[in-house]
């Protein structure tokens, strides 16, 4: 699963990849220093995978893992093959979802490709740049579905909904924020809508406001933006988090406490893309290994368990499972004390897995 990194040129993105993945991508205070994506795969901060790593002692632990794609910024006239425009829409419909990284910082030594510092002006002209592009794409479903309604009234819903979102993008409107039904949205799903991809919003702040980001007036104006499509925005110092990603563990903690901070805003910005993406973890623990499984949200066990190994899905018997949440709470103790309780479930082919899940399945091949 890829998250695409976007944004105009020169608002931070190949500095925020590089926090990320520490894979050390060019980055420079000029326009498309990024022409070709880096990609850096990227762990998923999980204090449950460290707390039952430090019970069980492991030989091997595993955390999820998501990827990240860096991707060439976009400037007006895009979707016309102007700047990088071609490479940059190629590059975000390989994507998941997009984490598009918004300036909303003063600095008059970092040029800013349209001028000046406006976030909502900035989205929108990436916006419309997407817009443009996928209505090349809904005008050629919209006459395929027409030539196929002559033939079959059963098309008339297809040429309905094509004429839905192709109106919505010449208003500027992009698809996620059209209220489309479930029948509506399978018959889009194959044809990969840039507009369609769920975004959350990264605005990139100065030094001196990472104590109070809503303080900042541009991140007041992105959050009321976000709202309108139900979209998260994560503040963060994108300068501080590079600082903060080539630090060691102690080191990290201790600037963090200086800084009053809990947690890296990248940790609150991959948690958040991971569940972008509709993905959640169940856990798996022993002294062999301590390992986190990516599966998507709604998952029933036997496929879950087909992510260990496709015999196990196979031969499926039931899932022993446990939250995380009862298995850590000191009153049990163990796992002994747990099954004791009977807070060890056994569970079997219609069970929907929960994010946090610690499982053992029984399986016969």
């Amino acid at each position: 699963m890829k998250i695409g990194i976007v944004g105009l040129p020169n608002v931070g993105k190949s500095t925020l990849f590089n926090s990320i993945t520490k894979a050390g991508a060019e980055c420079a205070n000029y326009p498309f220093c990024t022409i070709e994506p880096n990609v850096g795969m990227v762990t998923v901060p999980d204090e449950r995978i460290e707390k039952l790593t430090e019970i069980y002692k492991p030989e091997k632990t595993t955390y999820a893992t998501i990827e990240f794609v860096d991707i060439a910024g976009l400037v007006k006239g895009a979707s016309k093959g102007e700047g990088l425009g071609n490479k940059f829409l190629s590059h975000i419909r390989e994507v998941d979802s997009i984490a598009h990284v918004v300036r909303c910082f003063e600095n008059e030594n970092i040029v800013h490709v349209d001028g000046a510092v406006d976030p909502i002006r900035d989205i929108e002209t990436i916006n419309l740049e997407l817009c443009l592009a996928d209505l090349e794409t809904v005008e050629k479903r919209l006459d395929r579905a027409k030539k196929s309604l002559k033939a079959d009234k059963k098309f008339q819903i297809e040429v309905d909904v094509w004429e839905k979102i192709k109106l919505g993008l010449e208003a500027g409107t992009i698809a996620r924020k059209l209220e489309l039904n479930d029948e509506e949205k399978e018959i889009i799903k194959d044809s990969f809508l840039l507009t369609m991809k769920p975004v959350l919003y990264v605005g990139n702040i100065s030094e001196d406001e990472i104590e109070n980001p809503n303080g900042n007036s541009n991140i007041q104006k992105l959050t009321e933006y976000a709202k309108k499509e139900n979209a998260e925005v994560i503040p963060l110092c994108i300068k501080i988090e590079e600082e903060l990603s080539g630090l060691e563990k102690d080191d990290k903690n201790e600037m963090l406490e200086a800084l009053g901070l809990k947690e890296s805003g990248l940790d609150k910005l991959i948690k958040a893309s991971y569940k972008l993406l509709g993905l959640m973890s169940f856990l798996t623990a022993g002294e062999p290994e301590v390992r986190a499984w990516t599966i998507k949200i709604g998952t029933k066990a036997p496929q879950a368990a087909g992510k260990i190994h496709s015999d196990i899905e196979r031969g499926f018997i039931r899932a022993e499972v446990i939250s995380y949440e009862d298995f850590i709470d000191p009153a049990n103790g163990s796992m002994v004390t747990a099954k004791e309780k009977g807070l060890v479930r056994s569970e079997g082919k219609e069970y929907v897995m929960k994010d946090g899940d610690i499982v053992l399945f029984r399986f016969n091949v």
